[in-house]
């Protein structure tokens, strides 16, 4: 079951969104830190009610975020459509103790299908340049990659930019 998240569990989204920067730093994938991803984005997101939770069994399991708000980084990219129309996924995490069971898959189909349903244009989102399952998986779907940005705080490597168009 995939729902908007409650205030009382961004502790719990925390813990999951810092397994997988353990998990990732342990693959010297060096995509999240102390940094990154925030209390203060996560209480943005529920503010802002974008904030989705993945249950299975009674657990939160995975968060994402879906909004139509563009960051400033992203305005140099060279995207596939008008920034009119767009929603940007952020935050996708599964606890590591979770993950290989589909549920990154099932959070993108409803935020694939949330976009359809609401008649936006296109999803776009971006990825660490050194983390190449997330590029596969992105690309797998569909999302084609367009450019990069920097995230100082994160990484000196740049994020991967992707779009995939919204087909009815």
């Amino acid at each position: 079951m995939i729902r908007k998240a409650k205030k009382k569990e961004i502790q719990q989204i925390l813990i999951i969104t810092r397994a997988c920067g353990q998990q990732m730093k342990s693959q010297n994938i060096i995509q999240w830190n102390e940094n990154y991803p925030s209390i203060k984005a996560f209480n943005k997101d529920l503010k802002r009610k974008e904030l989705f939770v993945l249950i299975s069994e009674e657990y939160i399991v995975g968060c994402i975020t879906i909004t139509p708000k563009i960051d400033k980084e992203y305005l140099p990219i060279n995207w596939l459509t008008s920034n009119e129309n767009n929603l940007y996924i952020h935050r996708l995490a599964i606890h590591p103790n979770f993950q290989g069971k589909g549920f990154a898959q099932t959070l993108m189909d409803f935020a694939e299908n949330f976009a359809l349903e609401n008649n936006y244009s296109s999803i776009r989102l971006d990825t660490f340049s050194g983390n190449e399952r997330n590029q596969k998986f992105y690309e797998l779907r569909g999302y084609k990659k367009l450019g990069e940005v920097y995230f100082p705080n994160q990484s000196e490597d740049p994020f991967y930019c992707y779009e995939l168009l919204c087909k009815k």
